[in-house]
């Protein structure tokens, strides 16, 4: 007869620690990994969804932000994409 112990199977321990380290890292400081292990799993979900929204705020921000415009820079610069930074100094160190 096998055994009728009851365990969590290989694929579920990676998601289930997947999910213990997405809270430890993005939860800047404020979840350590017995906090984690340890919380309720309907709370687990709660703040990796309320995680989740605030990456998709910040990538829908900055999606919506307007390129840089092209504005000239400088005498002869007109974009950073064209600057080769080559100057057109022509000094001599003072002679002795």
């Amino acid at each position: 007869m096998g055994s009728r112990f009851f365990g969590l199977r290989p694929e579920n321990k990676l998601y289930i620690f997947s999910e213990i380290h997405e809270l430890v890292f993005h939860g800047g400081g404020g979840f350590t990994y017995d906090i984690v292990y340890n919380m309720p799993i309907w709370l687990r979900k709660y703040h990796l969804r309320r995680i989740k929204d605030w990456f998709d705020k910040q990538n829908s921000q900055k999606e919506e932000k307007p390129p840089p415009s092209d504005k000239p820079l400088g005498p002869g610069v007109k974009s950073m994409k064209n600057y080769t930074g080559k100057t057109s100094y022509n000094m001599k160190a003072p002679t002795k």
